[in-house]
């Protein structure tokens, strides 16, 4: 048995410490006899030499000690919801000096995706364990009330999300080898989407966002399918018209099967003959789709006109502003926003607030009306952003929000008086029934834009 001085303890991270108990001499009963080392006593006491004792072998299955459920998960399969028990290997590997932690937020979930961390144990007595077909996710009943059910609406989605990354798999690696698209496997992913869009769209829109660099093939397809019939609920359209949409949103790039790899996914540049050839992807998922059956006629059309802009810069035709349907409006939209909040292999994600500012400036690239409706749809708003409230009031956004949190809005203005009023912190609401009506022109009511910003610069001391 290995014993450590009080020196040698004092220089263990504090969740290697925590593990025995810490003390001036304390027994590590589950340490190999060797050299006492900073990195092997870490490693040993958190990572691989605890689980060896624990599970007995290097499987991925899971195993049960003292009322905690152990298992060892690659780091591409972490979910939001999951209990972080330990990180295998160094500590050095690993973005965090805590050792265990259920996983709740985005940032941390973005961190551990890109470290160096190859696997890690997950402690399924205390969260998520990994999903399984047709069945409901297990939710400890020892997590206080609004964890737990903010946990039961992660694992949901989680379940949407892997049963729709297979469905993709089956529908598109046999359509790769030029195999017919089948329609009925394209629409069970689509009410998937729909239903759970429905009950729980903040949770569903969030783990779609927080794809792994290998999945993006398969999950940009369903993330956009998703965005599209967020969008078409924020418009108010029917329940039919959504589904058509949505299907258009899963099949808009359907013909990037036929773009080589090796351009999809080159980390620099394009050559002009690159870019070229991955321009007819528009063209080549039109001609697959025309041999599926039972095809809404909008999935045809945003397959070859999302890529289209408002000043006619975009391809293959060059179409301006109504040349291009609404439909096709709304899928240039869905189709950006997930691309540039998605790890590729030439760029990280950008935050959602961080991309609605960006496509915002993109003067030309979208429809501004259905850009401002797609905000509302997803409650992610640019800060700085000047809008009109509900009772006749100016506001500008002080915090953009992101999914599952809610704007902040300074109301400053009342239209009906046409005068400065005392200014409110809003935490504005989304959807088609929030505090946020439409955009609005400060320079229409006579206000300056350096009023504007001392606004933003008064209210950032308020977030």
């Amino acid at each position: 048995m290995l014993q450590t001085s009080a020196t040698d303890w004092q220089r263990l991270p504090a969740g290697a410490r925590a593990v025995s108990g810490g003390g001036a001499c304390r027994s590590l009963p589950f340490l190999p006899d060797g050299p006492l080392t900073y990195e092997g006593v870490y490693n040993d006491v958190i990572g691989f030499g605890m689980e060896q004792r624990i599970l007995g072998s290097r499987t991925n299955g899971a195993a049960e000690t003292s009322g905690t459920r152990l298992r060892r998960i690659h780091r591409d399969q972490l979910r939001l919801g999951m209990h972080i028990h330990a990180f295998d290997g160094s500590w050095f590997r690993h973005p965090f000096w805590k050792r265990g932690f259920l996983l709740q937020r985005e940032s941390d979930l973005a961190k551990v995706l890109a470290s160096n961390v190859e696997t890690l144990l997950i402690d399924t007595s205390k969260g998520c364990d990994l999903p399984r077909p047709a069945e409901a996710e297990a939710v400890p009943a020892t997590l206080p009330d609004g964890v737990r059910a903010q946990d039961e609406k992660t694992a949901a989605a989680m379940q949407v999300l892997d049963r729709s990354r297979e469905a993709m798999r089956e529908i598109l690696d046999p359509a790769r080898l030029g195999k017919a698209i089948q329609s009925t496997a394209v629409l069970s992913v689509v009410e998937d989407v729909a239903t759970s869009i429905e009950g729980n769209r903040d949770a569903l829109l969030t783990v779609l966002r927080l794809k792994a660099r290998d999945e993006y093939t398969y999950l940009h397809s369903v993330a956009v399918c998703a965005l599209m019939i967020n969008l078409a609920r924020q418009l108010g359209l029917d329940r039919q018209t959504s589904a058509d949409l949505g299907m258009a949103g899963l099949l808009h790039d359907i013909g990037k099967l036929l773009i080589p790899t090796a351009v999809l996914h080159k980390p620099g540049r394009l050559t002009d003959e690159e870019f070229a050839l991955a321009q007819t992807h528009v063209m080549e998922g039109c001609r697959l789709l025309r041999g599926m059956d039972n095809l809404p006629a909008v999935a045809l059309d945003v397959c070859q006109h999302h890529h289209e802009k408002i000043d006619g810069t975009g391809y293959p035709y060059g179409l301006q502003a109504e040349q291009i349907s609404r439909e096709a409006r709304m899928g240039a939209i869905c189709d950006v926003y997930d691309a540039v909040t998605s790890i590729r292999p030439y760029k990280e994600a950008w935050p959602p607030v961080e991309a609605i500012t960006r496509m915002r400036q993109w003067t030309g690239h979208f429809d501004p009306q259905l850009l401002f409706a797609f905000m509302l749809s997803i409650g992610v708003f640019p800060v700085g952003l000047v809008v009109q409230l509900r009772k006749d009031r100016l506001g500008v956004v002080i915090e953009g929000g992101r999914y599952g949190t809610s704007p902040k809005v300074l109301a400053f203005y009342s239209t009906r008086e046409r005068t400065f009023t005392r200014t409110e912190l809003i935490v504005a609401g989304g959807g088609r029934s929030g505090d946020i009506l439409a955009e609005a022109d400060p320079a229409a009511w006579g206000i300056e834009q350096e009023k504007i910003d001392s606004l933003v610069k008064m209210g950032a001391q308020w977030v």
